[in-house]
């Protein structure tokens, strides 16, 4: 079992390092990981394999990190997206651990929705996103 506190830490290293640079980007990963994406049915098996895709990455990607939890072998992250400067779009971000790297990743992105104004009297107000 991983200590949480690196396993968080690896994972900030990640988001800091995402669009900048892709080797220090991919250091949590083992090589063997596998990154899916449930929503298009698409799965990256090796990280060979998923990091070159990110290195020809098309869009312009801005990131917001809401909140990370670490339990045990698993992190998740709740955050924001923009591509190439398009609306806000939340995302989760589902990182197995073995032993101190990642060996699986899922990610989900969708597009909010306003709330539906008949729970308004029984909802608590929502804390902003922090700056970009």
């Amino acid at each position: 079992m991983t200590d949480t506190s690196v396993m968080l830490e690896q994972v900030r290293q990640h988001w800091e390092y995402i669009a900048k640079d892709i080797d220090r980007s991919h250091e949590m990963y083992h090589e063997d990981a596998v990154l899916e994406f449930p929503q298009s049915g698409e799965r990256f098996e090796g990280l060979a394999t998923f990091k070159e895709w990110r290195a020809q990455y098309p869009a312009k990607l801005r990131f917001r990190i809401r909140r990370m939890t670490a339990r045990e072998d698993l992190v998740v992250v709740e955050c924001s997206i923009s591509y190439d400067d398009g609306p806000w779009q939340l995302g989760v971000q589902l990182l197995n651990f073995r032993d101190d790297r990642v060996i699986r990743e899922r990610i989900y992105v969708m597009e909010g929705w306003d709330a539906p104004g008949w729970r308004a009297p029984w909802r608590a107000a929502t804390p902003a996103d922090p700056p970009a």
